[in-house]
């Protein structure tokens, strides 16, 4: 965990919670000392992450707006409200669009862009209601600069960059923060449990841990930074993508090149 966070008293909802990330923040927060509700699909695995750490279960699928709503009403009841809301649920079908289902299509919608959008505007209320309030969205170097084979999944995460710093201005000079955290690959199940589907681009990327992701989400709810992404080196290329994307797009065969040398030591080590 970073350094110096002190999150005593303050109550947390964190979606996404079984494992990965997620679990990462969830025990981070507890260990800075805050009150913590994580809500996954996977009951049997969050009940047990729950009683390991002393957090509050809540079971949700998040792809309706119904289940947000009801999610974010259940947390407030059970922590007595809501100080920190971490958006960390996602979605990923991979694949060239032209083969992906329009189920799959619509599940990374309503997960990855429209779950965050109704989760936040319900718990707005309670958040502006708090000393400190935050909203901290766990997007990907995907929505900086899009991935082919990934196209509505770097849409969504591009959508919920921009919430991001839209929200942040409309909070701008109240007490509530609104932050992303853009990381490049993670070495959670996500991704490696996948290893063949994931584009050989991916692994052209540094890896991360999920506990290295969890302290840049701790540090935005304490600065309320806009954004933080990690590993540097993909910040730095994400940004000139953006500013010339002819740049990617000419750095590409050498990127995959070398995320198939990586992907190939990922496997050996399976």
């Amino acid at each position: 965990m970073s350094a110096g966070h002190d999150l005593s008293g303050r109550r947390a909802l964190v979606t996404g919670a079984s494992s990965g990330v997620g679990e990462a923040v969830a025990r981070q927060l507890r260990a800075a000392g805050a009150q913590v509700a994580i809500a996954a699909r996977r009951a049997d695995r969050l009940q047990r992450l729950a009683d390991e750490i002393g957090a509050v279960a809540q079971p949700a699928d998040v792809g309706t707006s119904e289940a947000c709503i009801a999610l974010i009403e259940s947390t407030v009841a059970a922590l007595g409200g809501l100080d920190i809301l971490v958006n960390n649920a996602g979605a990923h079908h991979r694949g060239d669009f032209a083969t992906q289902s329009a189920e799959h299509l619509a599940a990374m919608v309503d997960v990855n862009l429209r779950a965050p959008v109704v989760l936040s505007r319900t718990a707005l209320p309670h958040l502006r209601s708090a000393e400190h309030g935050a909203i901290v969205n766990v997007g990907s170097v995907a929505g900086r600069m899009p991935v082919p084979g990934s196209a509505t999944y770097s849409a969504t995460k591009a959508g919920l960059r921009t919430l991001t710093y839209a929200l942040a201005e409309e909070c701008r000079g109240t007490n509530v923060g609104v932050s992303v955290v853009s990381p490049g690959p993670i070495a959670t199940d996500f991704i490696l449990a996948d290893i063949d589907a994931v584009t050989d681009l991916t692994f052209s990327q540094p890896m991360s841990t999920p506990e290295q992701i969890a302290d840049l989400v701790l540090a935005c709810i304490a600065d309320g930074r806009v954004e933080r992404t990690r590993p540097a080196s993909t910040r730095v290329m994400t940004t000139l993508g953006s500013l010339f994307p002819a740049l990617p797009r000419a750095l590409r065969p050498a990127l995959a090149a070398k995320g198939r040398r990586a992907k190939a030591r990922y496997r050996r080590h399976d």
